[in-house]
């Protein structure tokens, strides 16, 4: 009986180990995943601009990565109209933006693409929707004074209403460049379609060295001369005083 009894245990504690190592299973992500981009799509972002008022921004193309073609759904689903918009995209899309900058009720999506050249990086585009159509607008290139040391690595944001762009600095040409540390940070607007730059950080890239040297210098010459002409004035005004003292002391 006794070890009848000590089986019945040791039936009853395997079974209620192998019941605990039942129970430690492994933890399920349930955290949902991005949705994989299939081909021939590369891009794909979800754009909801109000209730119900969705654009569906993608690239698209089968082959070489560096150029591709742009495919925006919008989907108003309270009035059930669907419209598609289509371009080409040179590089590769990075982001996409929504804003209505020029605040008329009419959202702008901006497209940001990454380029490989050494002169843009960075491409913009932009369309205006309307209630029946769609505008493309022209995105300004950076000038010559804004571009210089650039090299890519473009930040985009919307704050206030407006579109601001940050970049850092380099100095130098090549693969030799080296970053300075400062960052150039530009505004855009809008305005009758049509975008309006304002830099917003102080740099030394519009600045001439020598042209400062020359504004100095006159003003060191003007402080010169009117120096001397108050010293030729107290000069004068000595003379005088001596030769009036000695008439004086002449006189008695």
């Amino acid at each position: 009986m006794r070890l009848r009894s000590y089986i019945f245990m040791l039936i009853g504690c395997a079974a209620m180990t192998g019941c605990s190592h039942k129970e430690k299973k492994p933890l399920v992500d349930n955290m949902p995943k991005a949705p994989v981009v299939m081909d021939p799509f590369r891009f794909h972002k979800l754009i909801e601009v109000s209730p119900g008022n969705y654009y569906d921004v993608l690239s698209w193309g089968r082959g070489g990565v560096d150029t591709s073609s742009l495919l925006i759904l919008h989907s108003d689903s309270i009035t059930r109209k669907y419209t598609t918009t289509t371009g080409d995209i040179n590089g590769q899309i990075v982001d996409a933006y929504n804003s209505d900058m020029d605040i008329d009720g009419h959202p702008e999506i901006l497209i940001q693409a990454k380029r490989k050249d050494t002169i843009n990086y960075t491409t913009m585009y932009a369309y205006e929707f309307y209630e029946s159509k769609v505008q493309k607008l022209d995105f300004p290139k950076l000038s010559s004074s804004q571009r210089k040391g650039y090299r890519g690595n473009d930040n985009f944001y919307i704050s206030e209403g407006k579109l601001i762009r940050e970049f850092p600095i380099y100095k130098g040409s090549g693969p030799s460049a080296k970053p300075t540390g400062a960052q150039r940070k530009l505004e855009y607007s809008l305005s009758s379609n049509s975008f309006n730059v304002k830099q917003l950080s102080k740099d030394s890239t519009s600045v001439n060295d020598k042209a400062v040297v020359q504004e100095t210098k006159p003003v060191e010459k003007k402080s010169t001369k009117a120096k001397k002409t108050v010293a030729k004035k107290t000069t004068k005004k000595h003379h005088k005083e001596v030769s009036h003292k000695k008439k004086k002391h002449h006189h008695r």
